[in-house]
């Protein structure tokens, strides 16, 4: 492979000249300049991306650390990312974390050791906040409030209203006994969501009624198993996410309970799969792709705004199969 010399040489100029016109720093003499890039394509030379993103302190990269690949709220956002980063000319570098704590600090140190742009993260972690507040990289945090980097910005929905809105759609529908299948507490959306479900319990006087459970698929056996044996009445169900609204729809089927005659169930997020399954799930819609969109154009317009932003999205109700207005039920 040609070296940035052998270029230099065969377009008679210097190395710094070459330079120049790769990382365009400066104005180059347009006959110097077509001479450059004339010797580039006959000597195969490509530029240094490493070395390149040193000088301009800049890899044209944009990083996005998850928590869970296998979790559909996440790949759809990352796959926003990817094409909007692409759009403007940038690459994506992916990591998932399980939701680890060293991971996450791992994933970190070499998305910042490789120069990217920007970093868009979703983490539960507490224990991370100073490493996000004391990073140089830019850091936009996604649907978890966790810390503030002074370069960087948070944005996520508004779940205390997604919270209001699935409780009120259940009431409206007839529900009487509803259970509310919290995230996990210490995570920041999980509790705007069951806030948001408790202030509709005190508004309509109904019973609060709720069991905790993770946002994973495979966490809803044993939870469904719990709630039925504590609400042996329930007639609503409002899940912490559309992955687990699928695997409580599972679970009750296997009972042979009817979604929605006997109970009526509403998931989160509005993943691609909630609407592509029988029944079709009503859920409340985050608008996933176009928190993607916001998060890389937040990262790479930065220049122009000033310190830390926030931009909260509206959420909106989906209404399909799993939930039915019973006859004779008036709206509350």
């Amino acid at each position: 492979m040609a070296s940035i010399r052998e270029v230099a040489k065969l377009a008679g100029v210097s190395p710094s000249t070459v330079s120049r016109v790769i990382n365009g720093t400066a104005n180059v003499d347009a006959d110097k300049k077509e001479r450059v890039l004339k010797a580039i394509d006959e000597s195969g030379f490509t530029p240094n991306e490493v070395a390149r993103s040193l000088f301009k302190k800049s890899s044209k990269t944009i990083g996005v650390i998850i928590p869970s690949i296998t979790n559909p709220f996440f790949t759809e956002m990352s796959s926003a990312v990817e094409h909007t980063a692409d759009r403007y000319g940038y690459r994506m570098t992916l990591c998932n974390t399980d939701g680890s704590l060293e991971k996450e600090k791992n994933a970190i140190a070499m998305l910042t050791a490789m120069n990217v742009d920007g970093i868009i993260i979703t983490t539960s972690n507490h224990e991370l906040k100073k490493v996000l507040e004391h990073c140089e990289t830019p850091i936009v945090t996604i649907d978890r409030a966790i810390a503030r980097n002074n370069a960087g910005g948070y944005i996520h929905c508004d779940n205390f209203e997604g919270g209001r809105l699935a409780a009120e759609h259940l009431s409206d529908c007839g529900c009487r006994s509803i259970v509310c299948v919290r995230g996990i507490q210490q995570i920041s959306s999980a509790r705007e969501r069951f806030e948001g479900y408790l202030e509709v319990c005190r508004e309509r006087k109904l019973q609060e009624q709720s069991v905790e459970c993770d946002y994973e698929f495979h966490q809803g056996p044993q939870m469904v198993e719990e709630l039925l044996q504590k609400y042996p009445d329930v007639d609503g169900i409002i899940a912490c996410n559309d992955m687990v609204a699928i695997s409580i729809y599972k679970m009750l089927s296997r009972r042979g309970i009817r979604v929605p005659e006997d109970i009526q169930l509403i998931g989160y997020d509005n993943i691609f799969l909630s609407g592509l399954m029988t029944p079709e799930f009503t859920t409340i819609e985050q608008p996933i792709e176009k928190m993607g969109v916001r998060a890389v154009e937040m990262l790479i317009r930065r220049e122009a705004d000033k310190g830390y932003q926030e931009y909260i999205f509206s959420p909106k109700l989906i209404v399909r199969d799993t939930t039915i207005k019973k006859k004779g039920d008036d709206q509350k």
